[in-house]
């Protein structure tokens, strides 16, 4: 079993010339995200503060939203800038790096990305493979391409498991249901937190793509057959 930490590092150089870094640390056997800072807890956080509507979690057993607790210091840092503000943003993976000049929000959706999955909500658990092969500013073609990918190879391995060999597309889209339920109540947490726009449209551009995905599943991910077709 490893032992060493994934890393992924996110820098953000703004238009000021200031930077702002976030680091992430995924366990490497379970990736589910390591806290590595001491994160004052706020009310928002609190798991029964406008929890999600499909959250299986209770409150009893579970104090603080663990996708919340995890993206504080990200809400902190840019909670007085703009969406549309220009930035280089630089994320740093094991195996390569990755650089783009892009406005604060996309910056942004591409660690509320990663950080929503690996934060243990038992609903984005389903995207943590991707997040271990995480791709930054990914287009929409390639995240069609990936999500498809991964449910299917999923699918595979519970047939090698559990026996069960139906391969469908109706469990993937159950789930992208919920996906925007949680993106819904991510965005009331943020609504009620934070001044400017640029974290709460980092959630929107998560919401829009779900939203896309959604409509991909629904024909079939038709958008990229042609991939397979002489």
């Amino acid at each position: 079993m490893n032992r060493e930490p994934y890393k992924i590092y996110y820098e953000f150089r703004l238009q000021d010339g200031s930077k702002k870094i976030f680091r992430i640390l995924l366990d490497p056997n379970t990736i589910s995200f390591i806290t590595c800072e001491k994160i004052e807890k706020a009310a928002w956080m609190r798991l029964s503060y406008l929890q999600c509507q499909c959250c299986p979690l209770n409150d009893k057993d579970v104090s603080y939203c663990p996708i919340a607790v995890n993206i504080g210091k990200l809400c902190e840092d840019f909670k007085n800038m703009p969406s549309f503000d220009k930035c280089i943003v630089r994320c740093t993976t094991v195996e390569r790096t990755y650089i783009k000049k892009t406005s604060i929000m996309e910056g942004l959706a591409s660690v509320f990305g990663i950080v929503m999955a690996t934060s243990d909500c038992p609903v984005m658990s389903f995207f943590k493979p991707m997040a271990r092969f995480h791709l930054p500013f990914s287009t929409i073609q390639e995240t069609v391409f990936r999500v498809a990918s991964v449910h299917l190879l999923k699918q595979y391995f519970d047939c090698k498991e559990k026996g069960v060999s139906e391969f469908n597309l109706e469990s993937l889209n159950q789930h992208y249901q919920k996906v925007r339920i949680i993106n819904k109540g991510l965005m009331a947490r943020l609504n009620s937190v934070v001044k400017k726009d640029a974290d709460k449209n980092a959630v929107n551009i998560l919401h829009s793509l779900s939203q896309i995905l959604s409509r991909e599943i629904s024909y079939s991910f038709n958008s990229v057959e042609y991939l397979f077709r002489p």
